[in-house]
């Protein structure tokens, strides 16, 4: 049941958490136009286009940034109750210190639980519409994509590879496809170039070769241009390097099942998305005990030693995590390791932290 202290305590975590969020939201957006103004009147973008980039750039710039503003609203508030002789008063009244945690864990609980469905519904419908809008209406290029040296799998029996793909123009150089049945190649198709026509809904193969393999001997065709049908979409072969964090948890699931079948090269990188949907609102319950533990003693220096302190912590968390999803996409590090050693990390300090301000 909740009493006084639980709600006084819960009231500030909050609070003083949307506090924050409303200060650096307007902070990021005056940043962002003004590098984007230029391209928003060139391109003539619409006022309500642009209000609502900027919405959608604002769930997205929370998500990213909520671990350290929870962090650091969390160190502001407890600060001032230390300072204003609260916490030892609420302390000496009898008031356990794990029971002076208590409001805090409630309100870690809930913010946790708010950012795991953001993360997994709300943020990548944001993230989409931002990235499309800044990619295609403000930068004025295309979206960034994994377009050289591919190879996929198709389905059970065809693998595809192709030097480089050219998704505005549907182009695929150096294409080769190869056909398996029972184990054994059964027929291998290559052409110096693949373009696909949308009128027609054909693929066109320039300087076509296809080889049949025969028991005892091979039949080759050779055609100088070949329209075909082939059961492959171009554009679904060169996803977008954001495209993990634009799909809800669901779609992600069937995405990642279907490129680690076609032996994508960033699965690494989808993995690494997946798993912070689940650390990011963990990190909530760790964060907030650092802070709770770091700022309730009252400091010669005052709230500034607390704030300094919280800042060098914080900027060391995202800074580790960032090292370890660097790791993790660009090697063969374990994705989920990578992941949650942060998490690990911060967890093994908490508890340390929490045992001194116990004491």
């Amino acid at each position: 049941m909740f009493k006084i202290l639980d709600l006084y305590i819960l009231k500030r975590y909050l609070t003083t958490l949307l506090l924050f969020m409303l200060i650096f939201i307007p902070i990021a957006i005056l940043a962002n136009l003004a590098e984007k103004i230029d391209n928003i009147f060139e391109n003539n973008i619409p006022l309500w286009d642009v209000i609502i980039y900027y919405k959608d750039f604002s769930l997205h710039f929370l998500y990213i940034l909520f671990p350290f503003l929870l962090f650091i609203s969390v160190i502001f508030f407890t600060s001032k109750l230390a300072n204003n002789t609260e916490v030892i008063a609420i302390l000496s009244s009898g008031v356990s210190f794990n029971r002076f945690l208590r409001p805090y864990v409630i309100g870690a609980t809930v913010i946790s639980l708010l950012a795991l469905y953001a993360g997994m519904f709300v943020i990548p419908k944001a993230t989409k519409n931002y990235k499309e809008f800044d990619y295609t209406k403000l930068r004025g290029r295309k979206k960034q994509k994994n377009t050289y040296n591919l190879y996929r799998q198709i389905n059970d029996n065809d693998f595809i590879y192709a030097y480089a793909f050219y998704p505005s123009k549907k182009k695929a150089s150096k294409f080769t496809l190869e056909h398996f049945e029972g184990g054994k190649l059964a027929y291998k198709i290559s052409a110096d170039e693949l373009e696909y026509i949308e009128k027609d809904s054909v693929h066109r193969l320039k300087q076509f070769v296809m080889r049949k393999v025969g028991e005892h001997d091979d039949e080759i065709y050779r055609k100088t241009r070949l329209d075909t049908l082939l059961n492959f979409d171009i554009d679904r072969l060169t996803p977008v390097e954001y495209v993990a964090e634009t799909l809800d948890y669901f779609e992600l699931r069937e995405f990642m099942k279907e490129e680690e079948r076609r032996g994508s090269p960033n699965m690494n990188r989808y993995k690494v998305k997946a798993y912070q949907r689940w650390s990011i609102p963990f990190a909530a319950y760790i964060l907030t005990i650092i802070a709770v533990a770091v700022s309730s003693m009252k400091r010669r220096g005052g709230m500034g030693v607390n704030l300094a302190l919280g800042f060098t912590v914080a900027f060391g968390f995202v800074f580790v995590d960032k090292i370890f999803s660097t790791l993790a996409i660009q090697s063969d590090f374990s994705p989920l390791l990578a992941v949650w050693s942060p998490n690990i990390f911060f967890s093994v300090l908490a508890f340390y932290l929490l045992a001194r301000a116990r004491r």
